[in-house]
């Protein structure tokens, strides 16, 4: 990282590696630096001096570059500062900021020495005041994927011609009209029922978690739709419950989340055999359109069309080959009595002369005895 040994500054000293104007020109330095060994000094003591902090503000001028990292400022009403986290760092991340977001990032001070730039090298990011909720989440989503709960082996196909949908939501909510909306668009056939549960507040995981027990018992439905519209992680805590969890995987009906926004993401999310980013997609999934179906059995009544004609036309074929090979009874008798005839015929002229042939033998016979 450093250039020439020689350029390379001793900071043990704090501030005080700097020294005087006088001491710089009587020559007691004895060495002049470049810039960017000089840079390069100033960022090493910035990284061993400043360990990783938590730091919260506003994102702004967000820019993910193509390279998949990201830069913004961090600000708050006073002052702002360069940041960037880096692709090997980011891609751990479920959801993605947008200027204006309000969060809380862990990150190591540093300079970037191209440009002189101070900024800050992100590790963790997180939506401002999650904190514990957030930390609380991660924990049990780590432990319940080390359980294999979450395991894409146990993920149930989602039928593919659906009579019933059944939605797990608040009766009030704008997801549940969403979805009907969507359900009514793509597919008037398909009968949605609707298991009502209250989707914010403390009750919210217990009350979810009985609603689909209801329509477990019941077992009216072929697919189940778990969704409520977007809000805060604390909006959304409901779906972050283990026991919603496990009654989602032990349902026998596949079971769709579309909880939130398409960044939201919850620990119910995992546990489902599909996940949509919301409501309305979730409807889209379980619904095939009905335009599509028409199409399908058209076609195959097409198909079936072609392999019926392609079937009698080869019977038919095969019936006039063999009608071809049938003889009229009539036909068949004259053909036998003409061959009888021939045969008697020939019958009489042996016997003819057989009797010829003896009787030149008796008269043989009798001159000889003569």
């Amino acid at each position: 990282m450093w250039g020439r040994a020689a350029e390379k500054p001793d900071f043990s000293g704090g501030s005080s590696f700097l020294r005087t104007e006088q001491e710089s020109r009587s020559g007691a330095a004895g060495r002049v630096l470049s810039v960017s060994a000089f840079m390069r000094s100033v960022r090493d003591l910035l990284e061993h001096r400043i360990p990783p902090v938590w730091i919260g503000g506003e994102i702004s001028n967000f820019t993910p570059a193509r390279s998949g990292h990201w830069y913004f400022a961090l600000k708050d009403g006073q002052a702002q500062v360069r940041c960037v986290m880096f692709r090997n760092r980011n891609q751990s991340l479920d959801w993605e900021p947008r200027d204006g977001a309000q969060v809380e990032l862990r990150a190591l001070a540093t300079l970037y020495e191209p440009r002189g730039d101070f900024q800050l090298t992100v590790e963790t990011l997180r939506p401002a005041g999650l904190g514990a909720l957030y930390e609380q989440f991660l924990r049990l989503r780590d432990r319940l994927a080390a359980e294999g709960l979450f395991s894409e082996a146990l993920k149930r196909p989602l039928p593919a011609h659906p009579r019933r949908v059944g939605i797990i939501s608040s009766p009030d909510g704008a997801a549940v009209h969403d979805i009907l909306s969507t359900l009514a668009r793509r597919n008037p056939g398909i009968e949605a029922i609707l298991y009502p549960s209250a989707v914010p507040g403390e009750r919210a995981a217990a009350g979810l978690a009985a609603a689909l027990a209801q329509a477990v018992r019941r077992r009216e439905v072929d697919v189940l739709i778990l969704a409520r519209g977007g809000g805060s992680i604390e909006d959304l805590w409901g779906f972050n419950d283990e026991a919603l969890a496990r009654a989602i995987r032990s349902s026998p009906i596949p079971v769709v989340t579309g909880v939130g926004h398409e960044t939201d993401f919850t620990i119910a999310d995992f546990a489902a055999d599909l996940r949509a980013p919301t409501p309305t997609a979730a409807a889209e999934l379980v619904s095939p359109p009905l335009a599509g179906l028409v199409a399908r059995a058209a076609a195959l009544q097409a198909q079936l069309t072609r392999a019926l004609r392609h079937r009698l036309e080869r019977d038919m074929q095969r019936i006039d080959a063999l009608g071809r090979r049938v003889v009229h009874p009539a036909e068949r008798l004259a053909a036998r009595a003409e061959r009888l005839g021939t045969l008697a015929a020939r019958l009489a002229g042996s016997l003819r002369r057989g009797l010829e042939d003896r009787g030149r033998e008796q008269r043989e016979l009798h001159r000889r005895l003569r």
